[in-house]
């Protein structure tokens, strides 16, 4: 490895914009356990698979019925 680099040519990451953010979320063992079971048929982490829905969920501007009683 080299001792010193010219970054003077660099250029800003493109795909930064794109990049994800790590957070920390509470799931019950039964929504998770519906992923997993989807991502064993398609081969996509379960992960990925959340997000995908989250993010269809929020293009579509889909909200939730809820009703406190």
């Amino acid at each position: 490895m080299k001792k010193e680099y010219d970054f003077s040519k660099a250029r800003k990451n493109p795909y930064a914009s794109q990049l994800k953010k790590q957070i920390t979320i509470r799931l019950d063992e039964d929504s998770i356990g519906y992923f997993k079971d989807i991502s064993e048929k398609v081969g996509i982490p379960y992960q990925s698979l959340i997000n995908l829905y989250l993010r269809d969920c929020a293009t579509s501007h889909r909200k939730l019925n809820l009703q406190w009683k």
